[in-house]
């Protein structure tokens, strides 16, 4: 279901020059400040074991006390864990669909929270529906914000590999949960 929302419209935005086919134009609602600050992007499994959404949680918290903005895709599993990990107010959730539309309806309370408190962005029309090809699309606007690329859990043909192809495109570091926990409470 689809409403009106407050939007803004980001003209060429320079967090994604990285990208091979860069989008002219961003809806984004919420604080695009957040735009400003240093961003990790992270990534992984809508059916994460009980070790990753810990490792995730705690990786995303830490990130977010460290005022880093964590850049996901709202979607359930690791997005989501990150997005609440994070907080709403440290985050920024690339949706598949657009602006005024919230997917998957599972997470609707959390992305309104990141539209309130964080930011949500997407290159879609406002009231685009979700497609399976949008996800690609999307995947590949969650990792260009980012310094780095953190990996959660993957199959092989997954989402989750595809935004590690476009990672190594844009030439980013990619790290797996673990190693990036211990990095930053090392910095602690």
């Amino acid at each position: 279901m689809s409403r009106s929302t407050n939007y803004s419209l980001i003209e060429n935005p320079p967090e994604l020059l990285a990208m091979k086919k860069l989008p002219s134009t961003l809806y984004a609602t919420g604080k695009t400040s957040l735009l400003n600050k240093q961003k990790i992007s992270i990534v992984g499994s809508r059916k994460p074991s009980s070790y990753s959404r810990t490792q995730i949680h705690t990786l995303a918290s830490l990130l977010g006390k460290q005022n880093i903005v964590v850049v996901s895709g709202g979607a359930i599993g690791i997005d989501a864990l990150a997005h609440l990990g994070a907080g709403a107010c440290n985050t920024i959730a690339v949706l598949p669909c657009g602006i005024n539309e919230r997917y998957p309806s599972i997470n609707k309370k959390l992305l309104d929270d990141i539209a309130s408190e964080g930011l949500l962005l997407s290159h879609f029309e406002p009231d685009f529906q979700a497609r399976p090809w949008s996800f690609v699309e999307r995947n590949e606007i969650v990792v260009a914000p980012g310094d780095v690329l953190v990996v959660a859990e993957a199959d092989v043909d997954s989402g989750t590999m595809r935004s590690v192809e476009f990672a190594l495109k844009m030439k980013k570091e990619i790290f797996g949960e673990s190693m990036t926990l211990e990095l930053v409470q090392n910095e602690d």
